[in-house]
């Protein structure tokens, strides 16, 4: 080299090295201090570490039973949290040997396969080398952040830095026990299920705990591809892995050469059961209280000041279904709907069509909120287009009673016009169900249709619907209250009231009967010479001021009869006050909330209330244990066998629309009804129509099943306490002997003018009864009287009450004593 160039390029060389050394140091340093800015949250989003001690990823909300079995879950992705004592060590050894076998030697991050990577990139080998620790950070992450993992390089980096610090951090604050168990709590095993107590539960039916060494190195395999290996959609695929993964634990010397073998020689048996919110058990009643959760959430705060969230805080709702009840309630009622539906296609003018005559206008809405029509307006289709659509013929899958026992194969697949399958399954029979203990209030049973997955209206609580003769009870007794003795004879002769003119569904009219008869009977007749007498007013300060009943009750004679709209729920609670001793009890179906770590956050008691005096009470029991000993009810007897204390109320309304029966032990209160979406479809017989056929059976399978299940402890031999200031039981004459009335021979508790509705209800609505009750019709002098057993007592009429009484200013019912054997 010339001398003269040498000193320029050792000048060039020294500049050259003190670059290279301000390029290593600053870059160190830029490492450093952004490593610092990171950590110290001044840029990026690095977690606090409170959120690291206390991890939130988002958990599914748990709905149980009172008996801890989970019915159900809310969730945005379905995830479990479990204990490390509580993951099978099959789990831990497939999962250190598959995904970081040196996860016990290192901090956090594994400098070996970090130092690696470029030499593995220039093989054209993409080996991660992401730590346990390192992914557990990353999910954490971006769960807090509802992000995912980046993909573009420099994000990727700066990521990646994070996930550094985090693991190191993680590290230090934790065991590496409780690293694992956080990691397979985040980690995802497809199919939207996330944590390894949902992957075991989901994909095998099991805990956890439970898992051998073939289901453990299943789940664990999916975690390199949760779709790729799920062996619900890729068995094959899923089967080569799960033998990887169990190599992996056999050249780590996790498992020996002989349990390799036997793992890998057994076939993958899934037992696949995802929880799905139109599956399981109670979907109504989830489906409620899920809305009421939500307004809950919104008015309850965590300790950072903001709302709970029901699909991602992981609460524990603690409610009263009682899971074995729950089955035989929805058993029942699919069982006894299954044989009812095949009746009522049968009838005519549901086999033909022609119940839609007169409710085109009717028809036409229920298409105009179908998806198909809705979807076709998306796409600009013509009004006759959707017409000619809705009227061709097309493959579809219909709702059908083809198991009782499950509900997700009532199904079957068809060709027919989309509109004939809107009528199909309009005129498909809708149910209510609810059972409760009415002394806590606590509900025991909730089916609130026939199919979740096909009908999603409620119709327990959120649906009202005209209730019949199940109101009766509330006026008789208003009725004993107001000094009416059960014993005292009332006349059942035609009333005249305004332009309404009552009658009994069976036709009987003339003499008279024990107001217990009238119950037993169920006479329109009398219940509507009771109300006018004692004052319409009266009563429905009675039923809405005392009782409690939260529905519009109008002031009108037609209220004796039911002609009013309550839902179910609201007619138990009303109910409760009869096996209740006097006390309305509020049903209640949550018995506390609890936070992901155990906290309660509220509890729900019990609230009662005193309404009625113990021994009225207990009058009225008297009295509707003659509903089913020797009235409307008697097939409780007479066909499903049933014994013990029982009493109860058939309820039928106009034109066999809806079907009720409400009845009671001592121990449980329970209610039925059945009818259609639409009123204008109904049965057109009493004999089908009436609720002693569609709502009471529904009630009697239910109890004989839950008779049958000792478990239980509902005993049919309890008895309703008769109360201590009654020296004897009450003995009460429901002429027994005397023709059945109202439903009992299948003739129905209501025909289309029983209730006297006019179009515009003028025929009383103007004129209510207590301004100008008129007088009963007389009976002429050849109107048959029915016969009445040799020991009746002449009739007794009731004294005529002012109109502004109420039942406090009233006199109570003496009561006879027992009469001796043979009576």
């Amino acid at each position: 080299m010339n001398k003269s160039l040498k000193p320029m390029a050792d000048k060039v060389r020294k500049n050259a090295v003190k670059i290279l050394w301000y390029t290593v140091f600053g870059g160190i340093g830029f490492v450093v201090l952004l490593v610092l800015l990171i950590n110290f949250r001044i840029i990026g989003n690095m977690p606090p570490m409170e959120d690291l001690e206390n991890p939130s990823a988002a958990l599914a909300s748990v709905v149980l039973g009172d008996d801890g079995y989970v019915l159900g879950k809310y969730y945005e992705v379905d995830r479990s949290n479990s204990e490390y004592k509580d993951i099978s060590p099959n789990v831990i050894k497939a999962l250190i040997a598959t995904e970081e076998t040196r996860f016990y030697e290192n901090s956090g991050i594994d400098a070996k396969a970090t130092a690696a990577i470029p030499f593995y990139l220039l093989k054209g080998d993409k080996r991660g080398s992401s730590t346990i620790t390192q992914q557990l950070a990353l999910n954490l992450r971006n769960d807090r952040l509802n992000t995912t993992r980046a993909s573009n390089i420099l994000a990727r980096g700066f990521q990646k830095l994070e996930e550094w610090i985090v693991a190191i951090k993680l590290e230090r604050n934790f065991t590496k026990q409780e690293i694992l168990t956080l990691y397979l709590n985040t980690v995802a095993f497809g199919d939207n299920v996330y944590g390894i107590e949902n992957g075991a539960r989901t994909f095998f039916s099991k805990s956890a705990a439970t898992l051998t060494i073939s289901e453990a190195a299943v789940l664990v395999g999916m975690l390199k591809g949760t779709t790729l290996y799920n062996p619900r959609r890729n068995p094959r695929e899923a089967m080569a892995r799960r033998n990887t993964v169990i190599e992996n634990m056999l050249k780590e010397n996790k498992i020996t050469a002989a349990e390799a073998a036997k793992a890998k020689a057994e076939p993958i048996v899934l037992k696949y059961n995802k929880v799905d919110h139109n599956k399981g058990l109670a979907p109504y009643f989830r489906e409620v209280l899920r809305d009421e959760l939500k307004q809950w959430c919104k008015t309850h705060t965590k300790a950072d000041g903001s709302n709970y969230n029901l699909s991602r805080d992981g609460l524990r709702i603690y409610t009263t279904i009682n899971p074995r009840m729950q089955l035989y309630a929805e058993e029942s009622v699919a069982q006894h709907l299954k044989d009812l539906q095949k009746v009522f296609y049968q009838q005519s003018n549901i086999k033909s069509g022609s119940v839609w005559k007169k409710w085109d206008k009717e028809l036409q809405k229920l298409v105009k909120q179908t998806d198909r029509y809705r979807n076709m307006k998306a796409d600009d289709a013509s009004e006759e287009e959707i017409a000619k659509a809705f009227n061709t013929k097309t493959e579809m899958e219909i709702f059908s009673w083809i198991d009782t026992k499950n509900p997700e194969k009532n199904k079957r697949d068809t060709v027919m016009t989309p509109l004939d399958s809107l009528k199909y399954m309009r005129a498909v029979l809708q149910a209510g169900f609810m059972a409760m203990d009415p002394e806590s209030g606590e509900v025991k049973a909730w089916v609130g249709g026939p199919n979740f997955f096909y009908f999603k209206n409620d119709h327990v609580k959120n649906m009202q619907r005209q209730v019949g003769s199940t109101f009766k009870p509330f006026l008789y007794t208003f009725a004993v209250m107001s000094g009416i003795s059960p014993n005292d004879h009332l006349p059942n002769e035609p009333i005249v009231w305004g332009n309404w003119r009552p009658k009994n569904s069976e036709g009987s009219t003339g003499g008279s009967y024990t107001m217990a008869a009238a119950m037993a009977k169920s006479l329109n007749l009398v219940a509507v010479y009771l109300i006018r007498e004692l004052s319409v007013k009266g009563f429905v300060d009675f039923v809405k001021n005392k009782v409690g009943f939260k529905a519009n009750i109008p002031e009108v004679g037609a209220i004796a009869l039911g002609a009013v709209d309550i839902s179910l729920f609201e007619m138990l609670q009303g109910y409760t006050m009869f096996p209740g001793r006097g006390f309305n009890t509020k049903p209640v179906y949550i018995t506390r909330i609890e936070d992901r770590n155990g906290n309660i956050l509220q509890n729900f008691p019990t609230e009662k209330r005193e309404v009625i005096g113990e021994t009225d009470a207990y009058t009225m029991v008297k009295m509707m244990q003659g509903v089913v000993d020797f009235g409307t009810a008697a097939r409780i007897r007479n066909r499903f066998g049933l014994k013990g204390e029982i009493a109860g109320k058939t309820g039928t309304t106009n034109d066999n629309t809806d079907g009720w029966f409400i009845g009671y032990t001592p121990q449980l209160l329970a209610g039925a009804w059945v009818g259609c979406e639409n009123n204008f479809i109904h049965f057109s017989t009493t004999a089908n129509g009436q609720g002693a056929n569609t709502g009471l059976p529904i009630w009697a399978y239910f109890f004989q099943k839950v008779y049958a299940d000792k478990t239980l402890g509902i005993d049919p031999n309890s008895t309703f306490p008769i109360p201590a200031n009654m020296r004897t039981d009450l003995y009460l004459n429901y002429d027994s002997n005397m023709e059945s009335g109202a439903e009992a021979d299948d003739v129905g508790n209501g025909a289309a003018d029983d209730y006297g509705f006019q179009e515009d209800a003028s025929g009383y609505a103007d004129q209510p009864a207590e301004n100008n009750p008129p007088k009963p019709a007389q009976p002429a002098n050849n109107t048959p009287k029915p016969a009445q057993p040799a020991t009746n007592p002449p009739a007794k009429p009731v004294q005529q009450q002012p109109a502004t009484n109420t039942p406090a200013q009233q006199p109570k019912a003496t009561y006879p004593p027992k009469p001796g054997k043979g009576n």
